[in-house]
């Protein structure tokens, strides 16, 4: 149902903005530097099925709705930019607590792997980035010709959430062995968590300040 050559065009639209750091990567990198590898991989799976999610509402026609009224997308967008203050919030409170959850194993500071899970998922399906993609350029890529519009937009949905996932988990993992490093010393570990922390609020300040003023 969806040629080859519209995959292929899709593919390499989607990789020029996927390539192009924006909220989900910074948020997957602030986890991982307050959290550590195994939090930075359910962030990064929690967030490409938040990504598919926005695909799925496209595909149902919820996505033009959003992309196109300024008061549900500031909405969104709001509720998206909160919630990351609020985990950079809890991510600096909880630094100093960090020395009891290196490596792999979950410490004090860290979520449940379903809890982290729904973190990604809330981020990925609130990011301002990813809306206007998804209802902006993924319909110009269907055939209408060849019917089950919606079918279409699932199918190519794929090709950017995985390359998402590809590309996002390489970032976690090299932000993770960064942490590695920290993990040597206890004021160091401290010092890094609050920075993720840091990275997150600032994350969360910049989604709110930035994007469409129509």
């Amino acid at each position: 149902m969806v040629t080859t050559d519209r995959i292929l065009a899709f593919a390499a639209m989607s990789l020029l903005v996927i390539v192009i750091p924006g909220p989900s990567v910074l948020f997957v990198i602030g986890r991982a530097l307050a959290h550590g590898r195994r939090t930075a991989l359910a962030t990064v799976l929690g967030n490409v099925l938040g990504s598919y999610l926005l695909v799925v509402a496209v595909a149902l026609g919820l996505g033009s709705l959003v992309e196109r009224s300024v008061t549900v997308f500031l909405a969104v967008k709001l509720a998206g930019a909160a919630y990351l203050v609020f985990l950079g919030v809890q991510a600096f409170r909880h630094r100093k607590d960090m020395k009891m959850g290196t490596g792999d194993a979950p410490g004090p500071a860290a979520r449940g792997d379903l809890r982290t899970i729904a973190d990604g998922l809330l981020v990925g399906v609130t990011n301002p980035k990813g809306i206007v993609f998804f209802a902006a350029v993924l319909p110009q890529f269907v055939d209408p010709s060849a019917g089950g519009l919606p079918t279409q937009m699932m199918i190519l949905g794929l090709v950017p959430i995985c390359i998402g996932l590809i590309t996002d988990t390489v970032w976690g993992l090299t932000a993770s062995a960064a942490r590695g490093w920290f993990a040597r010393s206890d004021r160091r570990l401290s010092m890094i968590g609050g920075a993720g922390g840091f990275a997150m609020i600032g994350l969360g300040v910049t989604v709110a300040v930035t994007g469409r003023a129509d």
